[in-house]
């Protein structure tokens, strides 16, 4: 998979898991649990899609997934060092 695609899809997740995360803080996730699940089992499928050619990616995605602000804080990072280089 292409480098830009692979990150904006990274992207993409981890705004859905802040959304998702958001939503559970504020005690709203439960009206939209059951389209949250399908969600997830539909990025899981991708996932593991993914892992036969990229192992690396799908475990980005599924991190971007379960936690994104550790996802995105290390994106962060990495463009903060390499912005220092």
């Amino acid at each position: 998979m292409d480098r830009e695609i692979a990150t904006l899809l990274t992207e993409f997740i981890e705004k859905v898991g802040l959304l998702r995360r958001d939503m559970q803080h504020r005690h709203e996730l439960e009206k939209y649990e059951a389209r949250f699940a399908r969600i997830e089992q539909k990025l899981s499928l991708l996932a593991d899609r993914i892992a036969h050619d990229n192992p690396e990616l799908a475990k980005a995605l599924r991190s971007a997934w379960q936690l994104p602000a550790r996802s995105l804080a290390f994106r962060n990072a990495a463009h903060q060092k390499k912005e220092q280089s």
